[in-house]
């Protein structure tokens, strides 16, 4: 009985010890991309950040972590038809982390935009909703001396989840070395509410669209694949779908081609 008894504390204890370990490294985690932050606006002589704010997970993060770095913070909400939800959490948010926010609809200027462009292709058509709000963040830093700050992480960024010049025309990207999961880890130490935390992930470039749903694998598994295409031991039918779209999507990740004439030697 007694040897049962200790059995069963020895592994609660070390159950405890664990997770304080995971805490201790989250919370180091924390502390090391504030300081980049800070670093940041040092080396670029600005002033503060701004960012989108979506009422999603990875813009919350992100919104705590610059406001832990400076006060110096605009989150602008940004709709194009979104839902009322999505605006009503990003503004919980800022309530939460006491930031300046803007609130600027963008639909009528989306709307009045495609009258001008032949063809309804969703795809493009959502493409066109990041742009514009990449546009308006671009405003702001300017008129401001802020940087912009994007809010893909890791797994988005391996498999070119984001448009480009749209959600990944950024200055920084203080979420990019950080999967989905380590992003919802992070939210518990920087207290980001629950509702928050256990969201639906989705772009929201149009109704009813989700991360999960588009990309055809949950986060879970993209995660764990991820790790071992990174640790070069993936294998199966998953793992090569989601190589493919990471090589597809290399032109994402790397700045514009230069076609050099003058030097065979530059490529």
């Amino acid at each position: 009985m007694i040897v049962n008894v200790l059995r069963s504390l020895f592994f609660f204890l070390d159950f405890l010890r664990n997770i304080g370990i995971i805490l201790s490294m989250y919370e180091k985690t924390v502390n090391k991309i504030v300081n980049w932050l800070k670093e940041q606006l040092e080396k670029s002589h600005t002033k503060g950040f701004v960012l989108g704010l979506s009422g999603g997970l990875d813009s919350s993060v992100c919104a705590a972590l610059l406001k832990k770095a400076t006060d110096n913070c605009l989150g602008l909400l940004l709709p194009i038809e979104s839902l009322v939800r999505d605006m009503e959490d990003a503004s919980e948010v800022a309530a939460h982390l006491n930031l300046k926010t803007q609130y600027i609809d963008l639909t009528s200027v989306y709307n009045n935009l495609i009258k001008l462009l032949p063809g309804d292709d969703r795809l493009a058509r959502g493409n066109i909703k990041a742009r514009l709000r990449m546009t308006v963040l671009y405003y702001y830093a300017n008129v401001n001396n802020y940087l912009v700050c994007g809010t893909g992480n890791k797994t988005e960024l391996m498999l070119g989840y984001f448009t480009k010049y749209g959600d990944g025309g950024c200055d920084i990207l203080p979420l990019g070395d950080l999967y989905k999961f380590e992003v919802r880890e992070l939210a518990k130490i920087l207290g980001i509410p629950q509702v928050i935390i256990e969201k639906t992930p989705s772009a929201g470039l149009w109704q009813g669209q989700t991360d999960e749903d588009e990309l055809g694998f949950s986060y879970e598994e993209m995660d764990k694949i991820l790790q071992e295409i990174a640790e070069s031991r993936a294998q199966g039918e998953a793992a090569e779908k989601l190589q493919l779209l990471f090589d597809r999507s290399m032109h994402k990740r790397q700045p514009p081609r230069i076609c050099y004439v003058r030097s065979k030697n530059r490529e």
